[in-house]
Parts: C-alpha cells; structure tokens; sequence
C-alpha cells in the first residue's frame, strides 16, 4: 500500500519491468474492448500479463487484486450481460498521487486525477461502463478485502468458473493460502488463469526483506518448482505454463542485492478438476466454436488445438477438457495412438 499509494507516482517510475512485461500482443477483440475503458482506470493499471481467457460467454469471474479495474471492465464485455465480474482489492484508502500510464493501453500522455484509492476509482466508473457496454443492469462489482480470505468478503463455495489475477499472488505472503481459497470458490472444472512473476531459485532473506523488491513484484516471488508442490497439495491440476518472458532489472543498486536470480513474468492455466472426470488419455478434436478462435485455440505453450484436427492428450488433458467450460467445444474419445509419449500440461 505505501509503495503504489505514495513512491510511485507514474509507471516511469518502476525500477524494473516486472509490472510491464506482456509475452506476446494484445488480441485484436482485446484491444477493441481496452479503448471502451476509462482513461482514469488504464491510466492506473500495473500489471505483468494478460489474464482474458477464452470461452468466457456468460461466465462468473473473479478477479484477485482487481486494482482500478481495468481487467474486471475488459472481462465484462468478454462475459456478456449474462455473466458476472467481481473484482477484490485490499487497498481501499490507498492514496493514489498520480496517474501512471498503463504499458498495455496506446501510448498517450497520461492525465491528471484526483487522489482516489483504487477500490475507489474501480467503483466509481461503473455506471460509465454499463453505459458504454449497452446493459440495463451492471455485471460487475469491487470488493475490499484480503485474498487470502475470502470468506471474510462473503465469497461463497464453487461461486465462480474463474478465477484469474495479474501480477499480485506475489504481493501476498502466504500463496497456498491464495490458491487454497481460490480452488474453494471455483465451481468443479472451474478454472484459475493468471499472470505471476517467479523466480529461478528460493530467494535470500536479504532480497526477500528488501522494501522495493516487494513493491516491484519481485521479492515476493515464487520459485517456479514451488507453484507446481503448491497447486498439487491444494487440489489442482499440474500447471499448465501458456506464456513466459524474462524480467529485466534495471537497477544497479537492485542488480547488486538480487546477485545471480532471475526473474521471468509467467502465465499459467490451473483447473478443478473432479474425481469423476479423471479417466485415461484420450483424442480430442477441436470443433472451432470459441469466438476470436474459430482456427486454432492456443492452450498452452504445449498444446495447440486446430479445427477438425485430431490431437493425442494424456489423462491430464483430457480431464481439464471433459470438465470444464471447453467440453462443448470439443469431441473428446478414449485412447489415442501415441498418448504414452505425452508429457502432460506441464
């Protein structure tokens, strides 16, 4: 709260590209619907990825660490009137003094505001959006509270299809805590989809303890092994990687305390996925019904569906596509010629 509300006054700022770091470009359906948001709502976005799904048609979304809510507004034009977007942020009454601007939105001078915390600035903007998205009613909502305990801000059991957060689990210091409470409030074959900063080993007390590196994103970061122990011991699915790009920090000072770690922004894809759907490999077929993916749909870095194609998965896979929001979309059979030589989603 000190380090966004009061030592950073613009995205210029930053001392390294944690929090702007996006692996690949923006979706031609994301960019349309980014230049409906609020210019005060872009303006006062850091995040290191980008956690827009697909599949999204009537979907309840949950968005941890939801900030000015640019993510929640993107989402709500993905999900539709019929969906639902609820974003969760602990920093009501942080003080914002300035307006950074966001490394996603067109490269324009960003205007002045004045101070608001970010719950604020989220709520405040609602009636705009709704507006501009044509509802009658709004489909989404800003909570404050702590994601780590969810419960407290009447969060409900299996309430939601997914979850997603963008650069912020690193900002907690208790993860399993937040995936525990994540994989609690998804629905059975709900998803978990978010962009997180990790690191190639554990880090040293002295990096872990460092103010700045935790305002950067970086102090607070996974190692990369620990996702996967943690994910497995909470009840997901092996995480399944879609996206990486290295962090370059450009400090020397903050070079000097990191020593030899590196650090890479990540998006990774967990699924809830139910006993009952667990059964041997399988072949899929994609059938090409997802908007903005009629083609191909990008998984993950290791599996690319195209339409009509068959495509050999292992047990894994073939759980997550039999139980979740993807199942309509696919033609999933048992067996499959070359499964045994399948390395899974990891």
């Amino acid at each position: 709260q000190d380090y966004y509300g009061k030592k950073l006054q613009k995205s210029a700022d930053l001392k390294t590209d944690a929090c702007i770091t996006l692996a690949r470009p923006l979706p031609k359906a994301v960019r349309d619907a980014l230049e409906n948001v609020h210019e005060e709502v872009v303006a006062r976005y850091y995040g290191c990825g980008l956690v827009i799904p697909e599949c999204l048609t009537s979907c309840r979304i949950l968005d941890l660490g939801s900030g000015s809510g640019r993510d929640c507004y993107l989402l709500s034009q993905m999900v539709g009137e019929r969906g639902h977007v609820t974003g969760i942020d602990m920093t009501e009454g942080q003080v914002w003094h300035g307006a950074g601007a966001s490394p996603h939105a067109p490269s324009i001078p960003p205007p002045s505001f004045p101070s608001s915390s970010q719950v604020e600035v989220a709520k405040k903007h609602i009636a705009y959006h709704m507006d501009k998205f044509g509802y009658q009613k709004p489909n989404v909502e800003f909570l404050q509270g702590y994601m780590e305990k969810l419960g407290d801000a009447g969060l409900a059991d299996e309430s939601y299809d997914i979850v997603i957060s963008n650069c912020v689990i690193n900002l907690a210091p208790d993860k399993r805590a937040v995936l525990r409470e994540a994989y609690r409030v998804l629905k059975p074959g709900g998803e978990m989809y978010f962009s997180d900063v990790y690191a190639n080993q554990r880090l040293s007390e002295s990096v872990r303890k460092h103010r700045v590196l935790w305002g950067e994103c970086l102090a607070g970061a996974l190692y990369w092994r620990d996702l996967y122990s943690i994910a497995e011991e909470v009840g997901f699915t092996p995480p399944c990687l879609v996206t990486a790009s290295p962090i370059t920090v450009g400090d020397k000072e903050l070079e000097d305390v990191i020593g030899d770690c590196r650090f890479v922004s990540a998006t990774f894809r967990l699924f809830k996925v139910p006993s009952s759907s667990r059964a041997g490999p399988g072949q899929v077929i994609y059938n090409g019904g997802i908007v903005g993916h009629e083609r191909e749909l990008v998984f993950d870095a290791n599996f690319t569906f195209k339409e009509g194609e068959v495509v050999d998965v292992d047990a894994e896979m073939a759980a997550i596509l039999r139980s979740s929001r993807f199942a309509e979309e696919f033609l999933i059979r048992a067996g499959g010629a070359n499964t045994a030589a399948l390395q899974g989603c990891c």
